[in-house]
């Protein structure tokens, strides 16, 4: 699933091709698409009718897009397979085109979603975390690049849990954008095993664990994200390469790049956790 550097890159091409340019026609392809707007494709549609896209925003895996009305937004959630791409014809679409905004004067932007976990729907805009977000994302807590996020309070927050540290730090109402990928990437700066509990790390090492989310992910960010297949594309339809430059997500079996320690791969939830057992050795004691 796209993380935080994937999200950004997409933001970043929306607001290159697309700020600015007002919407001339709406095709609905795949209702199931829309399905999160309350009112239906044609709810969803007469949201949209002529609106001009102002700029487009994001706060950790979603993007929204600010409308003329500015009590509104167009978000934008990728899932697991989501793509936006830039067309200057309505000619060769993707086969997984299941949302085409035509702009003027602009590209279309096409929607395409093959799972179909994703998809848009126009929502109301509320202050949430410093913030103007739409409603819909009001639970979800500020990421580690907006001017709001607090360090000190978040790892305090975290310290709170007894839960596995990494599970605290994919919890979108504690820190958002971080997924599995930048977690156990993030673990590997710190020096953190995976499994240790929230509560028995120090508030120090908790800092320091988000700054080293905060730093692989800006990384990877200058990388164009990690792409490890066709999914995962720019509004280009380009991929990123950060995925070389990962220490241990994905390298089981492989020397840790730090120590020379064995990268191991562990069940974690309905996923996998990888960690080194030299460098991140599993202890009882605090740190």
């Amino acid at each position: 699933m796209p993380e935080l550097p994937e999200v950004e890159v997409v933001r970043a091409g929306m607001q290159r091709h697309f700020a600015g340019a007002r919407i001339t026609d709406i095709d609905i392809r795949a209702l199931r698409s829309v399905r999160r707007h309350l009112d239906g494709p044609q709810g969803f549609s007469a949201a949209l009718a002529a609106q001009r896209v102002v700029s487009f925003e994001r706060r950790g895996k979603f993007i929204w897009a600010l409308l003329d009305d500015p009590n509104t937004a167009l978000v934008v959630h990728l899932g697991m397979s989501g793509q936006v791409l830039a067309q200057r014809s309505l000619q060769n679409l993707p086969v997984h085109a299941r949302v085409i905004l035509s702009l003027k004067p602009a590209p279309h932007m096409v929607f395409s979603d093959q799972r179909m976990f994703g998809g848009m729907h126009v929502d109301a805009l509320i202050e949430s975390a410093g913030r103007l977000v739409p409603q819909s994302m009001a639970h979800i807590a500020a990421d580690p690049f907006e001017p709001v996020f607090d360090v000190v309070a978040v790892a305090a927050r975290m310290r709170r849990s007894n839960s596995a540290v990494k599970s605290v730090l994919l919890n979108q109402q504690v820190v958002s954008g971080i997924g599995n990928i930048y977690a156990d990437e993030a673990l590997w700066r710190a020096k953190l095993d995976w499994a240790r509990p929230a509560s028995n790390v120090s508030l120090a090492k908790l800092q320091e664990l988000l700054d080293a989310a905060k730093q692989v992910m800006g990384e990877a960010l200058a990388a164009g994200g990690t792409s490890f297949d066709s999914m995962y594309v720019n509004v280009n339809g380009s991929g990123g390469y950060f995925s070389r430059s990962l220490n241990a997500y994905g390298r089981e079996g492989e020397p840790c790049p730090r120590c020379g320690g064995a990268i191991i791969r562990e069940k974690f939830e309905n996923r996998s956790a990888f960690r080194c057992t030299r460098c991140q050795r599993r202890q009882a004691v605090p740190l």
